[in-house]
């Protein structure tokens, strides 16, 4: 049942419309705000108190004027209308299809806030999933259930990155194969510029891969109150698909940061009190809700892995967006500008890279026994290599001892030969390189690898 309010607005600023409290709506109740020139603007109640009420229109708000607008209320909650043949689609922020292609024929709604797990409820992350990029699949694994971001910055490629981590992302069997068919992609450009969403769509159709990818692009040049309903757009499809449908959903959301300075625009709007730098103090809080609801239920087969991806602004790790991310998920992935100067791709720093659940989805049938003990060695021989970079600018090379020049020797090789790449890789093709590095150090250096391992892969046969 719908209800309306005609006459009630008393200010409008930017997307935000206020309203006296005439009528009993709930929080995050959708809306339809008509003006004087006809047009019906989707949006949903964003603030309530005794007296007043704020409306977030999901629309311009050009062509509205105070008197002559009314707004109509539909008593419930935004939903999204969901089944199987959204894969493939491609929508803006608020799951309208742009595609040309017929509406999307429901077979259920579900809220757009999505509904919490039950703690209780939750399995642990586990088993692997091959992105073909050797720097997360050998060194920093992503685990299915995981929340796992990339820690970018302006101008680097971490868009080039999101859309091939999309195409070559894969399942593992035991056998080490690859499946398919229960493995799909929610791919969601937030805030992103007009040409960057026709790349997005561009590479996922030229590459095959958005046959089994539900897209969504909100513009930078749509309404930022849109933006901050682009990824709740976006997870109730994964959540869908996972955990109604059975699949394997892997989130891809770019760019965080966008959503969060959106956040920032609609919370002064409201005339909330500022925290850091402008923020909101409910940023962690709010983050949070998009970022739990990742992971694995008992009981269903599907999971559902996000991949986030933000710029931090002025390279800044203790930014209040990274900083907050880093709290709500399980490690980061960071993106290097020193490595993209010297033209390596993807330029992924290894060392402030960390992905805290790789241990539960690595070393078993689904990767090698050997992985786990092969990444610890690669990570310490490189963190000794960095050390012997810098004292090498000290003192030159030739001042170093014999050991400390075949550690500089042998990280040069790791960023040229292993985390540098142009094309992708399988886990072996990695496990592979890493192997070849290794056996330049002396052995008793590898103090992180058993006497079998290292008979088994770094001594001639």
């Amino acid at each position: 049942m719908r209800l309306s309010a005609e006459g009630a607005a008393t200010r409008l600023e930017g997307p935000l419309l206020f309203l006296r409290r005439t009528l009993d709506v709930g929080l995050y109740d959708a809306v339809e705000v008509t003006g004087p020139d006809g047009h019906a603007r989707l949006g949903r109640v964003a603030a309530l108190d005794d007296e007043l009420m704020t409306i977030e229109v999901l629309e311009s708000t050009s062509g509205l004027t105070l008197p002559g607008t009314v707004v109509r209320f539909f008593g419930e909650p935004m939903t999204f209308g969901l089944a199987p043949g959204i894969l493939g689609r491609v929508f803006n922020g608020v799951g309208q299809v742009i595609d040309g292609g017929p509406p999307i024929a429901a077979r259920q709604h579900q809220r757009i806030e999505g509904l919490p797990i039950n703690p209780v409820a939750r399995a642990g992350p586990r088993d692997f999933i091959e992105t073909g990029v050797t720097t997360l699949d050998l060194m920093n694994s992503l685990v299915r259930g995981q929340k796992l971001p990339i820690f970018s910055g302006g101008g680097l490629p971490h868009d080039r990155l999101a859309v091939e981590i999309a195409s070559h992302a894969r399942l593992r069997q035991a056998s080490g194969a690859t499946a398919e068919e229960d493995f799909v992609i929610v791919f969601a450009g937030i805030g992103v510029p007009h040409d960057s969403a026709e790349f997005f769509r561009r590479s996922l159709e030229q590459g095959g891969a958005l046959e089994r990818t539900a897209l969504f692009l909100n513009l930078a040049s749509d309404s930022s109150t849109q933006r901050l309903l682009t990824p709740r757009f976006a997870l109730t499809a994964a959540e869908y698909l996972a955990f109604v449908e059975g699949k394997h959903v892997l989130a891809i959301l770019t760019d965080m940061t966008n959503y969060a300075e959106a956040l920032r625009e609609v919370s002064s709007s409201k005339g909330e009190i500022p925290s850091r730098k402008g923020f909101p103090g409910y940023l962690y809080s709010d983050l949070a809700t998009l970022f739990e609801r990742a992971g694995t239920i008992r009981g269903v087969r599907g999971t559902l892995t996000q991949l986030s991806i933000l710029t931090m602004p002025a390279d800044d790790i203790g930014h209040p967006i990274p900083d907050l991310t880093g709290y709500i998920t399980e490690g980061q992935i960071v993106l290097s500008r020193d490595l993209d100067r010297r033209a390596i791709y993807p330029p992924v720093d290894v060392l402030p890279s960390l992905s805290r659940l790789m241990k539960d989805g690595t070393g078993g049938h689904y990767t090698h026994p050997d992985h786990p003990a092969l990444s610890s060695q690669l990570y310490a021989a490189y963190a000794r290599a960095v050390q012997a970079r810098v004292l090498a600018s000290v003192v030159g090379e030739e001042g170093l001892a014999a050991t400390d020049r075949q550690y500089l020797a042998f990280g040069h090789a790791f960023e040229g030969e292993l985390v540098n790449q142009s094309a992708p890789r399988t886990l072996e093709q990695s496990m592979a390189i890493g192997w070849r590095l290794l056996a330049g150090l002396p052995k008793s250096e590898l103090s992180r690898l058993s006497d079998a391992q290292i008979a088994a892969h770094l001594e001639s046969p």
